[in-house]
């Protein structure tokens, strides 16, 4: 598996220096012995010699491969590969015939966004926090010059991996980096799209900032986040937890993010989307067998997380550069 990129050359203004060596720090982590990082990475490799002949990324599931391209030996290795890579959390996918019902119907977040989705064609793209790359295939339907995944967490990363290694999209790119990253790519992005990260920033504004540094101007942001009701400007910071997840700080209204990114210095900023979150679109499945939406939810309360706190709202906002 070769891990060297030669994308920055797209990137005039990225700081190319410091970029090639983040490349050699992560090609070290990345071909490192240890045993889980050693066990996904072979898991991709397994199946490299596996190339896919038909490639739909138009509908709701991300179809790479059918079936009867390869051998019913080889499909059998490529479901216990996949399997090897659960939990899956976002999808659908369907792998040389093999289905996969993630926990997230991304497919729904995907729908709401197309109404206000500017024309990708030719653009430059960072999706941050891009998991296994699902949205990143669906970007490429609209024939992007380039996508750049920011995923830091390798067992994504290797997941990614070998599914673009079976569909064979030269202009994606992941990176094991993450949004505080995007500093690096100065003036770089066309279009940003910041799904499902926000709340977990203990800074969103100058979270926010740094993505506007990377974009070039007149660029377009979506982003969609973790919220709770209301119409005031406002943010809740839990004590710990917020629906049994770490590591999440304000979770805001929309009003509140709306100002967030105007105060980071977006413009024509706009809520687009704004709804309950249910266990129809979150859940438990044979692919993510562990605790999902309806767990963190009071039972007898539904509009409250089972730490006391409003139940989650899903939030959609676009601003300019």
């Amino acid at each position: 598996m070769e891990f060297s990129a030669d994308y920055y050359r797209l990137l005039p203004r990225a700081d190319q220096a410091e970029l090639a060596r983040r490349q050699e720090e992560n090609i070290k982590r990345l071909t490192s012995q240890k045993k889980g990082i050693r066990r996904l990475r072979e898991q991709a490799d397994s199946l490299a010699h596996l190339k896919a002949g038909h490639l739909d990324f138009s509908g709701d599931v991300v179809t790479i491969g059918r079936a009867d391209e390869i051998s019913p030996a080889e499909q059998q290795k490529v479901a216990a590969a996949l399997k090897g890579f659960m939990p899956w959390r976002k999808g659908p996918f369907s792998i040389f015939g093999v289905d996969i019902d993630a926990e997230w119907r991304s497919n729904r977040k995907w729908e709401r966004l197309l109404p206000v989705l500017p024309d990708l064609r030719d653009k430059v793209i960072a999706d941050v926090g891009s998991n296994n790359g699902y949205y990143m295939f669906r970007m490429q339907h609209h024939n992007p010059r380039l996508v750049v995944g920011f995923e830091p967490y390798l067992h994504h990363y290797f997941t990614f991996r070998m599914l673009n290694g079976f569909a064979g999209c030269p202009n994606l790119e992941l990176e094991p980096l993450g949004v505080e990253d995007m500093g690096l790519f100065t003036a770089s992005f066309d279009v940003v799209f910041l799904m499902g990260i926000l709340y977990h920033r203990i800074s969103p504004v100058e979270c926010l900032k740094e993505i506007k540094k990377a974009m070039t101007p007149g660029g377009t942001l979506i982003v969609e986040t973790q919220a709770i009701p209301g119409q005031e400007p406002m943010a809740l910071f839990p004590d710990g937890r917020y629906a049994k997840a770490p590591g999440t700080y304000f979770v805001p209204t929309g009003a509140c993010t709306r100002n967030w990114m105007m105060r980071a210095g977006f413009k024509e900023v706009e809520i687009f989307c704004s709804h309950p979150m249910d266990s129809s679109e979150q859940r438990r499945t044979e692919w993510m067998d562990f605790e999902s939406y309806d767990d963190f939810i009071d039972p007898h309360h539904p509009h409250l997380t089972v730490e006391g706190y409003p139940a989650p709202l899903r939030v959609f906002l676009k601003g300019s550069s």
